[in-house]
């Protein structure tokens, strides 16, 4: 008689006010919205449809991040975030990710290498077909997968908070980015194949930098 397999758990959706801090998040780090626009919480929450409390709770967290700033009698604006502000996050961010790739090289099996290669052969073919919304998910799940193998919960909840400021849904739809990322993570890969720990830490660091000089060059 076979063991009874445990029923998975639920995934907990995201607060509401998660949900909202995450829109405008997005909205900001990839320029749709300006610094020193205004963000009126009322406006915001009926485009999402969702109530102006869990709108104004997200924009008190993005505040919290530098985002925003809250104006006396005029609300919240967009903080001023340069072309600098951006490449300082991502060299913090390749520095972090650069780690747990080197990291993950011994503890990452055959198996798991070739689920990673099945991952990225699938995100190509999704930028292949502008499949945006997929691109974001298996680049997601490429990246989860060896910061994970590193089995480094500090160093993952770290690179986790650099991530606020990597916009979802910008780079698989830039020209030439998918391509360029391609050729990145099948450096990666190599180095994980290789168990170059040295090697997968420099390809990490130099996809991650790259990402960082194509969102500051938008600014």
């Amino acid at each position: 008689m076979s063991a009874e397999v445990p029923a998975r758990p639920r995934r907990r959706r995201p607060r509401l006010s998660d949900e909202a801090a995450e829109h405008v998040r997005e909205l900001i780090v990839s320029g749709q919205l300006e610094p020193g626009q205004f963000i009126r919480p009322e406006t915001m929450a009926a485009e999402l449809d969702i109530s102006a409390t869990p709108m104004r709770e997200g924009l008190l967290t993005l505040q919290s991040e530098g985002l925003l700033r809250v104006e006396p009698r005029r609300g919240f604006m967009v903080a001023p975030l340069s072309a600098n502000d951006i490449e300082d996050v991502f060299v913090g961010q390749s520095l972090l990710a650069g780690e747990l790739a080197a990291r993950a090289t011994s503890r990452m099996s055959d198996d798991d290498l070739d689920a990673l290669e099945k991952i990225q052969a699938d995100l190509e073919h999704a930028a292949d077909t502008a499949d945006y919304d997929e691109v974001e998910r298996l680049n997601h799940e490429f990246h989860r997968s060896i910061y994970s193998a590193a089995d480094s919960a500090k160093l993952s909840w770290m690179i986790k908070g650099s991530l606020n400021y990597a916009p979802r849904r910008f780079f698989a739809s830039v020209d030439g980015w998918p391509q360029a990322s391609a050729a990145d993570h099948r450096a990666i890969i190599a180095g994980l194949r290789a168990r170059d720990g040295e090697a997968a830490r420099v390809a990490m660091i130099d996809h991650i930098r790259n990402a960082g000089h194509l969102l500051a060059a938008r600014r």
